[in-house]
């Protein structure tokens, strides 16, 4: 808790003096950064809210799409712009906080050089199944991985990616033996899970849900500390007995460091306005994202402790990505 506490220091000293334009802030149209492309879940919810923001704003926020390097690149471009509040951006965990353990060089600081705005929202991972093995549930699945030790493997998204992240923290939790298989996004590894070649997989209950109605998976346990409304029965990872176990993918809203205090209350403010919003609620409740809108100071703090929480999980798994 002290290094938070130092954390938020920081980020309090290095406030820039309050400009005199603050007060009329924003009289020009805001960016916000999605860093991925078109169409998933961190753009819908991006566009989402934004698009009641600037309602409450008056004026424009346009999306700006720019993907790449698990949305490291995009969330670099607004670390990198002007303080000004006309840049900012909605990233994602593994921008915020899993990139920091993964990469050697990191091109940004996200505690140093990103001003957090607030937690936007949460989307459960959900621990799924191919319909042929033969566990029905969390207790089940970890006594035949230790019967069988090598012989269960499980799907990601990619190397560092959330799902793989929450696949090691199951296997070192466990004590399990399985074998990780990446693949280049959900949709080849949701395949090959319908497929069978995959005995289990993390990954967001929106990209699940529908395989999960129509049978074609079978749903074991939520990956976070709380149950999903579309699944009612479905049990947390903490009431199959592992507490430890809490993988949300998570969505927060960043400015560049050094943004003016004022500024970054107005977006506070109109972010968390916007999120209590019934339609966007509603639009967002769709994707299985849980809305949240705390104070920047609370955010900060959620992603110190998330920095550290998955920095200790890439450091036992020993993973490194190229």
């Amino acid at each position: 808790m002290r290094n938070v506490a130092r954390i938020l220091g920081l980020i309090v000293l290095c406030a820039a003096p309050l400009p005199a334009n603050a007060q009329d802030y924003p009289n020009k149209p805001i960016r916000l950064v999605v860093p991925f492309p078109p169409g998933g879940p961190n753009d819908i919810i991006g566009r989402v809210v934004g698009q009641k923001m600037q309602e409450l704003l008056g004026q424009p926020i346009v999306i700006d799409n720019r993907p790449g390097a698990g949305g490291t690149l995009g969330t670099d471009n607004v670390a990198k712009s002007e303080p000004d509040g006309y840049s900012i951006a909605i990233a994602s965990a593994g921008a915020l906080a899993i990139s920091t353990a993964l990469q050697e060089k990191i091109l940004y600081d996200p505690l140093k050089e990103l001003a957090p705005v607030t937690l936007v929202a949460k989307v459960s991972e959900l621990l799924v199944a191919s319909t042929t093995l033969p566990a029905a549930n969390v207790r089940e699945l970890v006594a035949l991985a230790k019967a069988k030790p090598g012989a269960i493997n499980y799907g990601s998204t990619g190397p560092g990616s959330m799902p793989h992240l929450a696949g090691e923290l199951f296997r070192i939790s466990a004590q399990i033996d399985i074998v990780h298989v990446p693949y280049r996004g959900a949709a080849p590894a949701i395949n090959d899970l319908i497929g069978h070649q995959v005995d289990i997989i993390f990954l967001d209950l929106p990209v699940l849900l529908p395989q999960i109605q129509a049978g074609a998976i079978k749903p074991l346990a939520v990956g976070s500390g709380l149950r999903v409304k579309p699944l009612p029965d479905l049990p947390t990872m903490r009431e199959m007995g592992y507490p430890q176990i809490e993988a949300d993918n998570w969505y927060g809203m960043v400015a560049p460091a050094r943004t003016p205090r004022a500024i970054v209350m107005k977006l506070n403010a109109a972010a968390a306005a916007a999120m209590k919003a019934p339609e966007v609620q509603e639009k967002l409740a769709s994707q299985g994202a849980i809305l949240v809108g705390n104070t920047p100071e609370e955010f900060a703090a959620y992603m110190a402790s998330e920095i550290q929480k998955w920095a200790k999980v890439v450091k036992a798994a020993g993973i490194k990505v190229n």
